[in-house]
């Protein structure tokens, strides 16, 4: 009686731990993708920032150091 109730439940776990790769990727590059939109938008408010008090001060700005592209 137990092996039958298990029977509907094994092509769902066996999907499931096929599936589980793809899922696990697409996860962390979507994570990936969320760290890479932050720090984006903290180096722009950085930048902004050392520009506004920059003016404040009458001084130019610092340099804005060069871009690394990231490979891959």
């Amino acid at each position: 009686m137990a092996l039958r109730a298990t029977v509907p439940l094994l092509p769902t776990l066996v999907r499931r731990v096929r599936e589980w790769p793809e899922e696990s990727q697409r996860q962390a590059r979507r994570n990936a993708m969320v760290a890479s939109t932050a720090l984006a938008q903290r180096r722009a408010e950085r930048t902004e920032v050392e520009e506004f008090l920059a003016a404040r001060a009458g001084t130019a700005a610092p340099a804005a150091p060069t871009r690394r592209v990231a490979h891959g």
